[in-house]
């Protein structure tokens, strides 16, 4: 069958007409299809992990199960014994391997497998190197960023911990939190840490613990181990994973000298799970010493507070205002006595100079009065009208006039 007529499925060249409801394609027609569509992708280069080796004795196939490191997505693999032998003799499970294969669909089960004609195992160098260029990656991209690395809460309300089902790191985490700070509470996730089903469980672990509000930092721990044994700690998908938690995450992998990518990019890194116990809690005990040795500092400073002062109140109240205060009463008494003897001796001074100059205008006064004239003897004549009569020409014979003396007066009449 050729591609072509596998693609349209029109009926040219005498393959069956198109499927519908009516005339639908038996199951060998699209097992078919299905292999011609497959068989146009080729020979490509496939790079993964090898879950499975199956090698039957006497038998020159061997069947081996590849696994994609960051997914949970495998394939299986058939070669020819003698070219595993001749790429790869030492192959273990667990390994990274490069295969040169084609795509087969086998029609008879429905299953797809690759058909390899060439297998190289990644050496360590290889390794060291892709891990390398990712790290360079990563960094361009940002993961690496000091800037967004959160702080760790002082004491988180839940601890989450990744590590593995009953390891030495699990109970190194576990031992040493709860021996600093024993009331500490962990939600542990147990996953595997090495091989090929390790990254998507860790991812998944993560991505429960991300959203579990009730958690304030994670923790992912693992011993010690090879390059190899730490390789899913340096995968990009559980790099990026972690890139994306919003919950803190503490890397604590291997040994101080072991440095996976995870570190790199986790918030905090730990040199070995039980460093990262020391740094996700305080210690009781330390925290019980600087809480004495801050009370102490405060009861000093109190204290200290206390007799400064206490000796400023007695400096005050050894002055002479407060240690005789009727002093001060006495000598405000005495300045109001002064005061007031001054201001009298002041008011009668102006007073009696008041009285002097009234007596003196009085008596020009009393001068310069008609009255003072009147009383030597002489008389004011005046008119009916009022008016002061100075000259005989200003009146007539028979005028009516009236003199005014000293004491009373007269009527007069003029006459001639």
């Amino acid at each position: 069958m050729s591609g072509g007529s596998a693609g349209n499925g029109s009926g040219e060249g005498g393959g069956p007409p198109r499927s519908t409801a009516e005339e639908p394609w038996p199951v060998r027609v699209v097992s078919q299809k299905v292999g011609a569509w497959i068989a146009r992708l080729g020979w490509v280069w496939v790079d993964g992990q090898v879950a499975q080796i199956s090698r039957r004795p006497g038998a020159s196939t061997v069947f081996l199960t590849l696994r994609d490191p960051s997914a949970d997505l495998s394939l299986t693999v058939t070669t020819n014994r003698d070219v595993l032998d001749a790429g790869a003799p030492e192959l273990r499970e667990g390994a990274r391997v490069v295969l040169h294969a084609k795509p087969e669909f086998y029609a008879a089960r429905g299953t797809l497998s690759l058909r390899a004609d060439e297998i190289r195992q990644v050496g360590l160098g290889e390794l060291l190197a892709r891990l390398e260029k990712l790290k360079k990656l990563l960094a361009a991209e940002g993961l690496f960023d000091r800037a967004r690395k959160r702080r760790l809460p002082f004491l988180p309300g839940r601890i989450g911990l990744i590590t593995g089902r009953a390891s030495a790191a699990e109970r190194d985490v576990l031992t040493n939190a709860r021996r600093r700070w024993p009331a500490v509470d962990f939600r542990t996730v147990n996953v595997a840490v090495q091989g090929p089903g390790a990254v998507p469980q860790i991812v998944d672990a993560l991505k429960v613990l991300d959203t579990d509000p009730s958690v304030d930092v994670i923790v992912i721990a693992r011993g010690g181990g090879s390059i190899e044994d730490l390789l899913p700690f340096s995968d990009e998908a559980l790099c990026r994973a972690v890139f994306a938690c919003r919950t803190p995450v503490v890397s604590a992998i291997g040994h101080e000298t072991d440095a996976p990518l995870l570190d790199y990019v986790a918030d905090v890194r730990a040199s070995t799970p039980t460093d990262a116990a020391k740094r996700v809690v305080p210690d009781l005990a330390e925290e019980v010493r600087l809480i004495r040795q801050a009370r102490h500092r405060l009861e000093r400073a109190v204290r200290n507070l206390v007799d400064r002062e206490s000796h400023r109140l007695d400096l005050l109240r050894s002055r002479p205002v407060l240690a005789r205060p009727q002093v001060m009463v006495d000598q405000r008494a005495a300045d109001l006595a002064a005061l007031r003897a001054r201001t009298g001796r002041c008011l009668d001074h102006r007073l009696g100079t008041a009285e002097n100059d009234l007596r003196h205008t009085l008596a020009r006064l009393r001068a310069l009065s008609p009255a003072a004239t009147l009383d030597r003897g002489y008389a004011i004549v005046q008119r009916a009208d009022g008016h002061v009569v100075r000259a005989a020409a200003e009146v007539a014979p028979g005028d009516p006039l009236r003199v005014r003396l000293a004491a009373g007066e007269l009527a007069a009449t003029v006459d001639g």
